[in-house]
């Protein structure tokens, strides 16, 4: 969570880019995919991607390893639930668990798009300013004031988390009871913790809300600062991703791997 919510590079290839184009790729990605359920198209994709976000976003490879954690886990979950739970033919049994060969490619593929869709938001989350996204939403994309400023404040507010949970932790630790003589760490205690944090993170959201709305937030029309436009690199970058991932689509097709929702079925 902390290497995703880090403070975005300043200076790289993918971080020049136009965080509207991004976002967009990002969620045309994230469609095509969804229809995609065979293990290896997006396994192909997500190596891909995983080279490209390495290359273009120049982020350590510690924090693009942490940064997958919770994608891998997610991913594992997914693999794990489908191999086990899926109608089909036995692969291995040991009584009433059972790993079925539909399963494990259904499974496969849902785990493979988990890790694609999340390589793509660690590149998009690592490398964009909040408030260049703001800026090009609103010039860009042509939405409304409310609804950048939100995102901005939903963006800031995401980067800020892991250290609002430090705060939190460290206070509940500091009333804890010293003659235990170890911080306390039980469910209890990280329960208490997330609700602290959750209604800190509501009243922060409030707080911000009424600023906003005082500095007159609805007001139009708006002028922009520091625009950003979408220049000829973020049309060749839309296009060349664009044209991988047909590519790829294409020969996966050709020879017999491709496979849509109907697989589902199987």
């Amino acid at each position: 969570m902390r290497a995703l919510t880090a403070a975005p590079v300043a200076d790289s290839p993918l971080a020049r880019r136009n965080p509207t184009v991004k976002l967009a790729l990002l969620t045309a990605i994230s469609l095509v995919v969804v229809l995609v359920l065979d293990p290896v198209t997006p396994a192909v994709l997500y190596l891909l991607a995983l080279t490209a976000v390495a290359a273009s976003a120049r982020v350590p490879a510690r924090t693009l390893l942490v940064a997958h954690v919770p994608f891998v886990a997610f991913a594992l979950g997914v693999l794990v639930v489908n191999a086990l739970a899926r109608p089909g033919t036995v692969l291995w049994q040991a009584g009433l668990l059972r790993v079925t060969e539909e399963g494990l490619a259904v499974g496969g593929a849902l785990a493979a798009r988990t890790l694609l869709i999340g390589v793509l938001a660690i590149g998009f989350l690592l490398t964009t300013d909040g408030v260049a996204l703001m800026t090009s939403l609103h010039q860009n994309a042509r939405l409304g004031a409310r609804v950048t400023y939100a995102i901005l404040a939903g963006y800031r507010m995401l980067q800020e988390m892991p250290r609002e949970w430090a705060t939190i932790r460290h206070a509940r630790t500091v009333r804890a009871d010293p003659r235990h003589g170890r911080p306390p760490r039980g469910p209890r205690h990280l329960a208490g913790a997330v609700f602290t944090l959750l209604v800190v993170s509501v009243r922060k959201g409030e707080r911000m809300a009424q600023a906003l709305e005082s500095r007159g937030l609805g007001l139009e029309p708006r002028t922009t600062w520091r625009p950003v436009r979408v220049t000829r690199g973020d049309w060749a970058l839309a296009a060349g991703v664009l044209a991988v991932v047909a590519c790829v689509l294409a020969a996966g097709a050709a020879l017999g791997i491709l496979e849509g929702p109907s697989a589902l079925g199987g």
